[in-house]
């Protein structure tokens, strides 16, 4: 197999949770380009058409079922559909997270001013969301002794970010589940079955452009606090998480596990020196 070709998705088959949301639109559309059959996971039904569509659009072909990861029966009603419809699967992309506007604490606020509840249901979303998935369509991949299956972590899981505590403690769960399935799957099902993380940077989406700009589009104290401490002196663009994601994905990154992949313009590397 030559190099280029190891990097090649074509014919593999993805499962991708959360594929409606801010990020999981960039991987559908990297996972298209590159070639995979897609089987996108969410909760809103119009939204996974519109998805379904997007990757039909690029060539590729895709499927869409209505799920929620916070539900194991739900996930593993999908499981169920799924195989109906392929015989297998050879990749998990777990993009499904976020946080809650009530475990995060104002700037003037005290931290145990964080709603404890809210703190829970953001852990639960990250952490949870992505552990139910795992054990439910990683079966598949281990049965079958080859496939990769791929995280979303934070740089709060390395450089704890202030005022999001749920957030922060999830993504350090993310980071340890990683290393956990990935060891284990390794010495159970060989050295074919993979599982790795990647840690974005900041990005700047429609969907947090209200939180990072002012109304005049510069940019708030807080974004300009992640540009500072950033060696690129900018934010990010959720595309530019596309090529890591194929990489792990691909053959091309075969003797790679375990590993949490930061995609930050260097904000985890640097001192601030």
């Amino acid at each position: 197999m030559g190099i280029l070709d190891q990097f090649s998705l074509k014919g593999k088959k993805i499962v991708i949770t959360g594929g409606t949301g801010v990020l999981g639109k960039s991987f559908v559309h990297a996972l298209a380009e590159a070639g995979a059959e897609i089987c996108i996971l969410g909760r809103s039904e119009d939204k996974i058409k519109e998805a379904v569509q997007t990757a039909e659009n690029l060539g590729a072909k895709a499927i869409g079922l209505v799920a929620d990861v916070m539900n194991e029966d739900s996930v593993q009603a999908a499981k169920e559909s799924l195989l109906q419809q392929w015989d297998s699967i050879d990749g998990l992309i777990n993009a499904v997270g976020g946080n809650i506007p009530g475990a995060t604490i104002g700037e003037q606020q005290s931290i145990f001013d964080n709603k404890i509840q809210d703190t829970i249901k953001a852990i639960e979303l990250n952490l949870y969301g992505t552990i139910i998935p795992t054990l439910i369509f990683g079966e598949i991949i281990a049965d079958k002794g080859k496939g990769s299956i791929i995280n979303i972590s934070s740089l709060a899981a390395s450089r704890p970010l202030t005022r999001v505590l749920g957030y922060t403690v999830a993504k350090h769960g993310i980071d340890g589940f990683t290393k956990w399935m990935a060891t284990e799957l390794a010495i159970r099902y060989g050295d074919k079955v993979r599982v790795n993380a990647i840690a974005p940077g900041v990005f700047l989406t429609e969907q947090n452009r209200n939180l990072l700009t002012n109304p005049d589009g510069t940019y708030a104290e807080r974004a300009q606090k992640f540009i500072n401490g950033t060696p690129y002196g900018r934010l990010g663009d959720p595309s530019e998480l596309e090529g890591t994601l194929v990489y792990l994905l691909s053959d091309a990154s075969a003797f790679v596990t375990g590993e949490t992949i930061f995609v930050d313009g260097g904000f985890n590397a640097w001192c601030g020196v």
